[in-house]
């Protein structure tokens, strides 16, 4: 059985940190690529940030140097490191996975997996 669960959410004051985790089970994680995926109230799904299996991370120009992207394959876990928080992060985020390797960075993909997604908030 396929599971993603997400953790690591919550309130945070602009200029705070959070650090988001998603821990998988039932298929290749170490070989799959991952992606970081939000949606803020009323709004379409933004990509945010990737990893392939080789180790290449991307960031969306509006997070580079405040998110890092990193992943334990012993633990089955993808991160994201989120830093310098803004308003406009507050969001739900997602994790999803593409097990060919292939697609980390856009939404435009029918992920094979999908988080439950966890809510951040960040206050102005």
């Amino acid at each position: 059985e396929v599971q993603l669960v997400e953790s690591g959410g919550g309130l945070v004051q602009v200029g705070g940190s959070l650090r988001l985790s998603c821990t998988a089970s039932g298929f290749a994680f170490s070989t799959s690529a991952l992606t970081w995926i939000r949606q803020a109230p009323g709004k379409g799904l933004v990509w945010v940030s990737g990893i392939y299996s080789d180790g290449r991370t991307y960031y969306r120009d509006s997070v580079k140097g405040r998110f890092t992207i990193s992943r334990d394959n012993a633990k089955n876990t993808v991160y994201l490191q989120m830093n310098n928080l803004r308003p406009e992060d507050t969001a739900t985020y997602f994790c999803a996975i593409d097990v060919s390797d292939t697609f980390a960075q856009t939404t435009q993909y029918e992920y094979d997996y999908w988080g439950q997604g966890t809510q951040v908030t960040v206050s102005s």
